[in-house]
């Protein structure tokens, strides 16, 4: 059975940093701006197992066998995306080598392949990290029909990969398609919190590609059901904070940004664009301070990050702090006496 990372889990690589660093405004003073494209989860990335070997977990609830205390051994699928991450450039080819390899292998089989939907999974994330969303789509798609039909949930999870890169590349409409199709079987009757959580990250990338859609209330639906299926997602909580603050729903935006911040891990990238967030709603609702303090939390969590020099340009915008240098105004001098 080909086993699959879930749709929260998407992408092995970050997204170029052009579209997905865009959570607080443009680089005109505190102007709108859009939703951010989908970023690199925080959570170790489970490989499809090669054939002959046992499956670990997945979204369909099969326990994985203990770890053998020397740690996993790794596969080809690991080592495609390792290859790539040494050279990007011999890793992609590298992986359309495999693909080449294990398509003239089956012939005319029209089974599904394991090999077959790991090297197209492998290559389809080393072109998303290149910037090639338009071959990313197709690799995870090609990944998808590799899937058997008795197991939707890695057939979702691909699904959602595809609309990840289509959103990628601004194709807000085939990014749209693809997630209401990963959504489209039925939840499970007694679903679990991996499998809302997964369901919640494609609520997610819903409500990305509905904002650039410019389907505003719709969005804020798909936001309102994440929360509901993943309410620990920060992710979820900060685009709903960005996207209440663009409708100048400032108590709103305050409320979920607090929450964001509230959940997100140290360490985490994430947390820069929250402090980010943060401070454009205490701007735009009169609190400078608050907003030059969320920005300069930034600089001291990730210096030298394209998060920092964000935060550096508003606080370049706004000025330093005020400062109160007058001297004290001196008593005022009693009356002068009147005779009597």
């Amino acid at each position: 059975m080909l086993v699959l990372i879930p749709a929260l889990l998407a992408a092995h690589a970050p997204l170029p940093a052009d579209v997905w660093h865009q959570v607080g405004p443009n680089p005109r003073p505190f102007e709108v701006s859009p939703l951010p494209i989908p970023r690199r989860k925080r959570a170790t990335e489970v490989p499809p197992p090669m054939p002959g070997a046992t499956p670990p977990a997945t979204q369909t609830g099969v326990p994985a066998p203990p770890a053998p205390t020397s740690g996993p051994r790794p596969t080809r699928y690991t080592l495609c995306l390792a290859a790539g991450d040494k050279d990007l450039t011999s890793g992609i080819a590298a992986a359309r080598a495999w693909l080449a390899e294990v398509s003239k292998a089956a012939g005319p089989s029209t089974a599904p392949s394991t090999a077959h939907g790991a090297a197209a999974q492998c290559l389809g994330q080393l072109l998303l990290q290149q910037g090639d969303s338009t071959g990313a789509e197709a690799a995870f798609i090609e990944s998808a029909g590799q899937v058997p039909a008795s197991d939707p949930a890695a057939t979702a999870a691909l699904q959602a990969m595809a609309g990840h890169a289509a959103l990628a590349g601004g194709r807000a409409e085939a990014a749209l398609a693809w997630y209401d199709k990963a959504l489209s079987p039925p939840p499970a009757a007694a679903p679990s919190a991996e499998d809302n959580a997964v369901r919640g990250a494609v609520q997610i990338g819903r409500a990305r590609a509905l904002v650039a859609l410019q389907r505003l209330p719709e969005a804020s639906g798909a936001l309102e059901e994440a929360h509901r299926l993943a309410p620990n997602d920060p992710e979820g909580w900060l685009l709903s904070a960005t996207l209440a603050r663009r409708g100048k729903d400032l108590e709103r935006a305050q409320r979920d940004i607090e929450v964001a911040a509230s959940l997100v891990a140290n360490g985490d990238p994430l947390a820069g664009q929250i402090g980010l967030e943060a401070g454009v709603i205490a701007m735009l609702s009169g609190r400078e301070d608050a907003a030059r303090k969320s920005w300069q939390s930034v600089l001291a969590l990730a210096p030298g990050s394209a998060e920092a020099a964000t935060a550096k340009g508003y606080l370049d915008q706004i000025g330093p702090a005020p400062t109160s240098s007058a001297a004290p105004a001196a008593p005022a001098a009693p009356p002068p006496e009147t005779s009597r």
